[in-house]
């Protein structure tokens, strides 16, 4: 499951600390914080899923539910390898969720043919 979807007081601290109350399987809201610079990366000025350290390389990191449906979505200036700063946005929801009240980071499997 999403984890926006069974959260409340979603927020983003220090540029990458993601916190909020989620639902654990039996309703209860549970205080949760994940790392995003453990699963973030800056790639020549673009976010990367499975990088990290995105905040080390980034200016004006912000935050915000948008949409009808409160999508979450991080927004940053990004520094690529010109040193210019390349504005960028990652939905948050693709690859986080929340297993039983903690959040969890999701990668996607490949599969070969």
């Amino acid at each position: 499951m999403s984890f926006h979807a069974s959260a409340q007081d979603i927020r983003l601290d220090d540029g990458h600390m993601l916190r909020a109350r989620l639902y654990n399987v039996n309703g209860e809201e549970v205080d949760a914080e994940v790392d995003l610079n453990q699963f973030i990366g800056n790639n020549d000025g673009n976010f990367e899923w499975g990088g990290e350290n995105f905040s080390g390389s980034a200016e004006d990191i912000n935050f915000s539910l948008e949409g009808d449906d409160n999508v979450p979505i991080l927004r940053a200036g990004l520094m690529n390898m010109e040193g210019e700063l390349v504005y960028r946005d990652i939905n948050l929801s693709e690859r986080i969720g929340n297993n039983d009240g903690q959040f969890e980071f999701r990668c996607m499997k490949q599969t070969l043919q």
